[in-house]
């Protein structure tokens, strides 16, 4: 003996298994979703804080005692580079060879040419026991495309 199902008993069987998916999918992506930081700077979870050009000037103009730290060849640092910034070029090692030298209780603002390296040099302060590290997000061209002077 056959079953009449009524035709709403049949659209609602064929969309039920829809919506079960979707609602399983937003449960599972609901995680996946970044969320604004709390503060002006975004941590990597590395030690150290990820600020835009804007913080970073910010940060510059209120602590006159901020190390800037320039981790790119010599070269690329004398095309330009972010005023009162030092050069330690991270490939020939000098930012090894400085690193005892620094106060790990001071401020550093670390940026390159190149994301890779701005976040092994960051990575390498804290990693020495610096606890006030900062990193340039979009690193030298983001300053200068946010129209900031720079030095020669």
């Amino acid at each position: 003996m056959e079953r009449n199902i009524p035709r709403m008993n049949r659209a609602g069987l064929v969309i039920l298994p829809v919506v079960v998916v979707m609602v399983i999918g937003l449960l599972v992506t609901a995680g996946c979703i970044q969320t604004a930081p709390a503060s002006p700077a975004e941590t990597e979870g590395s030690g150290y804080m990820v600020v835009a050009p804007a913080q970073a000037k910010e940060l510059i103009d209120k602590n006159p005692d901020l190390i800037i730290i320039d981790i790119s060849s010599s070269s690329n640092y004398a095309k330009g580079h972010l005023p009162g910034s030092v050069n330690y070029d991270f490939g020939e090692g000098s930012l090894d060879r400085a690193i005892p030298t620094l106060d790990k209780n001071g401020t550093y603002l670390v940026y390159c040419r190149v994301d890779n390296t701005a976040i092994k040099g960051a990575k390498e302060l804290v990693g020495a026991g610096f606890g006030n590290v900062y990193r340039l997000a979009g690193n030298y061209k983001a300053w200068v495309d946010a129209g900031y002077l720079i030095e020669k």
